[in-house]
Parts: structure tokens; C-alpha cells; sequence
């Protein structure tokens, strides 16, 4: 899993410092949104060619820490 998370990457010179992918302009976010949307691992591939398989696992491995963290705040 260490492996995948490598490819998230907090840049503030890059999406506002967001996670994204490979410090590149694809944040975490939009891809868990085009997953809980519906597409799949394949239409998003092709919609986003520069984008690999493990990117995708990448963002659900992060999400996923994500959820294990020991306080949550809501916000409005």
C-alpha cells in the first residue's frame, strides 16, 4: 500500500496543495467522485489517458487511510 501512496502528492503549487496524483493536476477528489459517480476503472483510463491503473488504487488506498484517522471534524 506504501507504494501506491507514494503517488499522492500535497504540492500548494499545484491544485491549491490538494492531494493530487504524481504532482500532476488531477486531484484525489475528482477521481473518487468519478468513481462514486458510476464510471469505471476503464472509462476513466480513457478519458484520462496520462493517468495509469495505480493511480486509481492510489486514490482509493488514500481514501481509505483517510477513513482510519482517529478524529473527525464536520464542517458546514
Amino acid at each position: 500500500m506504501e507504494d501506491l501512496l507514494s503517488r499522492i502528492t500535497l504540492n500548494p503549487e499545484i491544485c491549491h496543495g490538494k492531494p493530487t496524483i504524481r504532482n500532476k493536476r488531477y486531484p484525489v477528489d475528482l477521481i473518487l467522485d468519478l468513481l462514486t459517480s458510476g464510471m469505471t476503472e476503464q472509462e476513466i483510463l480513457e478519458d484520462y489517458p496520462k493517468l495509469e491503473r495505480e493511480d486509481i488504487l492510489a486514490c482509493l488506498a488514500y481514501a481509505a487511510r483517510l477513513t482510519r484517522t482517529k478524529t473527525y471534524f464536520k464542517t458546514a
